[in-house]
């Protein structure tokens, strides 16, 4: 006879349901704290006029370090999942922001500021942390590749809540970004990537997406567009998926290929910017609050305090050569002097590719979980400190047409016009 227990109300039932029951998680309750805690990071985002991811990554640090309340920000596998999607989803809208027309006119500005904006940092970082830290040589590159990188989340953004990504400023910073990225991604990819014959199948498969996934995007909305189903919307994301899938087997990071689709559809999207707004809709309300309140919340303040020096000697390391290299080049394109400080300092940011390689590096054995922490609390810093610096002090005054303020919203419209007047930015 099977063995029983009795629950509080005097019934009995197989001993083994109440051990069941206690491991259990709530996938619902879980998900309601992380998008109430989104909500709460919206509504301080509006009020204060600052971008919600860098609010959202500020309430995750907060409340993952706070006793008492931390043990309610449950860290499953469902919230990593939806992280690492809306993380996906954020890289492909960064792609697809990028204008082909505007990227060809901004090309030498766009390749110039973001090959410096890694190089300089890269070699910088490197030097600190194999001569002054002591770090062995994996960790190094680890950490050089990480401190390297311009955010492309927090960029993108910054720059869809300001409305500044219809403009020149805007196309200019997506574009270095995305030069930027592949750089990151490149480096992560030739330091630290199998050579296998999946590796082959992923380039393969990336390559021939490059020609068809435009023309079949272009297919499906020509004959099922625009429809209740959502159809191409349906479409994007079983590619970015699959693709994503692919590149995580072939070992590559899944971003790499969300970025490569991106752009290749931007041309699509300049023509019909309504499924654009779509999948924007879908990624910023459900997905990307995950990304950005999971990356906060795997600061650590313990390592946070103990590990202060090493945390600011690599800041400090990170800011010095972003700006070093990115300023100089803004004055010799002859970005306006507003636009300019808002460039360089938005260049200076870190977020994905960041704690993309910081990540790999810790689940690869390259750093260790001190390395890694340090390294993670550096990331966030640098997406933090100067992207509010820009927006506070720099942020270029737009003038949204229609379609722009209605697919932000009043409130966020509002912070857009909240900004100081100024003259237009010119092309640089």
């Amino acid at each position: 006879m099977a063995s029983t227990s009795k629950n509080p109300a005097g019934r009995t039932r197989p001993a083994h349901l109440p051990a069941d029951r206690k491991v259990r998680v709530n996938s619902y309750l879980i998900a309601a704290v992380w998008l109430g805690l989104a909500l709460v990071a919206s509504i301080i985002s509006i009020r204060i006029g600052i971008s919600v991811a860098l609010i959202e990554i500020l309430v995750g640090a907060v409340f993952a370090n706070t006793p008492g309340v931390k043990e309610h920000l449950t860290q499953t596998e469902i919230t990593t999942f939806l992280a690492n999607v809306g993380s996906l989803l954020l890289t492909f809208l960064a792609g697809a922001e990028i204008d082909p027309v505007s990227l060809r006119r901004h090309w030498k500005a766009s390749v110039s500021i973001g090959a410096i904006s890694f190089v300089l940092p890269f070699v910088g970082s490197f030097a600190i942390c194999r001569l002054a830290l002591h770090w062995n040589l994996h960790a190094s590159e680890i950490g050089a590749i990480a401190l390297s990188t311009t955010s492309v989340a927090v960029i993108y953004a910054v720059l869809v809540e300001t409305g500044l990504n219809r403009h020149d400023v805007g196309k200019l910073l997506l574009g270095a970004c995305f030069v930027s990225g592949l750089l990151t991604l490149s480096a992560l990819g030739a330091l630290f990537t199998s050579y296998g014959w999946l590796l082959g199948v992923f380039v393969a498969v990336t390559v021939a997406s490059v020609f068809l996934l435009p023309r079949l995007l272009r297919l499906v909305i020509d004959r099922l567009g625009h429809r209740v189903s959502e159809p191409e919307v349906k479409f994007l994301f079983a590619a970015l998926l699959g693709l994503g899938g692919l590149a995580t087997a072939a070992g590559v990071p899944a971003v790499l290929s969300a970025y490569i689709a991106g752009l290749v559809v931007a041309g699509v999207f300049v023509h019909d910017r309504v499924i654009l707004g779509r999948i924007r809709t879908i990624a910023f309300a459900l997905l990307t609050p995950f990304f950005f309140i999971r990356t906060g919340a795997l600061i650590s303040a313990p390592v946070l305090i103990s590990g202060a020096g090493v945390i600011g000697l690599l800041f400090v390391v990170k800011m010095a050569t972003k700006l070093a290299g990115v300023w100089p080049l803004t004055v010799a394109f002859g970005i306006p002097a507003r636009d300019r400080a808002y460039t360089t300092l938005l260049m200076a940011t870190g977020l994905t590719f960041g704690t993309i390689a910081a990540l790999y590096g810790l689940t690869h054995h390259l750093v260790g979980q001190r390395q890694y922490t340090e390294l993670i609390t550096v990331i966030v810093l640098s997406a933090f400190v100067p992207t509010l610096i820009a927006q506070r002090f720099f942020q270029p005054t737009v003038n949204m047409d229609p379609d722009d303020e209605e697919a932000l919203g009043g409130e966020d419209a509002s912070i857009v016009h909240r900004a100081p007047p100024r003259e237009r930015p010119t092309s640089s």
